[in-house]
């Protein structure tokens, strides 16, 4: 392995890091809670290996654990991982070095954490294969390792909430947006995005405020940016 190679890797953990402190016991609270609902130890980690997201994981626990048909959890998960769509759009363009089958590997580790780190390393430098891949497996086999964890120790904990595990996941959002606040056009874009996802969670209700709220955020980005440049030229003339 090359020096610049195992700097890449050693950049890449670095990131990683703060972020696995998030991502562990949310893990750990999403295996001690699909076991506390009826599935197996393997269902468990089969779940979080294949569908890899979980607030769409504990969303499905949730509504099978209350009787919804499929087409329900379904929509639910399809509402809550559709911004990843957008994500895959983004990132896409910092592939161009990737082989399809690269680029195949690369978006389905593309999670919420792998995307700030990889648009965050793209503003600055290329974003390499070494980095990408290190971020997001060690961030994928952790994910895994804490489900594990949580589905075999999880009957030890009789309250999460008393924990406060409940409140990591809207720490763990709030922490990777504000590593993009340095942007231009970040505080109107977020609020823009926050008040549509409000005003969506209180008329429609989840989870379709998370895909509408992002949607408002990106039309916001749309309209503001040529406006400004608009009027910046009227300024020069």
């Amino acid at each position: 392995m090359t020096e610049s190679a195992r700097s890449e890797i050693r950049a890449a953990l670095r990131q990683l890091l703060p972020i696995l402190f998030a991502a562990v016991p949310f893990g750990m609270l999403y295996g001690a809670i699909a076991v506390g609902a009826g599935l197996t130890l393997w269902q468990t980690l089969g779940f979080s290996a294949t569908v890899y997201a979980g607030a769409s994981q504990l969303a499905a626990l949730q509504l099978i654990g209350l009787g919804a048909p499929v087409w329900s959890v379904l929509l639910t998960v399809f509402a809550l991982n559709f911004r990843h769509v957008l994500y895959s759009a983004s990132i896409g363009r910092h592939l161009t070095r990737f082989s399809a089958t690269q680029k195949a590997a690369a978006f389905f580790l593309l999670v919420d954490p792998m995307f700030g780190a990889a648009e965050a390393r793209a503003s600055g430098q290329k974003l390499t294969k070494t980095f990408y891949f290190a971020y997001g497996l060690v961030l994928y086999f952790g994910w895994i390792a804490a489900t594990l964890v949580g589905a075999v120790f999880g009957a030890l904990i009789d309250d999460p909430r008393a924990l406060g595990f409940d409140f990591i996941l809207p720490v763990y959002f709030l922490t990777l947006l504000m590593t993009f606040r340095f942007r231009s056009l970040f505080y109107p874009v977020a609020l823009a995005s926050a008040v549509v996802s409000i005003l969506v969670y209180l008329t429609i209700g989840p989870p379709w405020h998370v895909t509408i709220g992002g949607f408002a955020g990106i039309l916001c980005a749309a309209i503001v940016k040529p406006a400004a440049r608009l009027a910046g030229e009227g300024a020069d003339g």
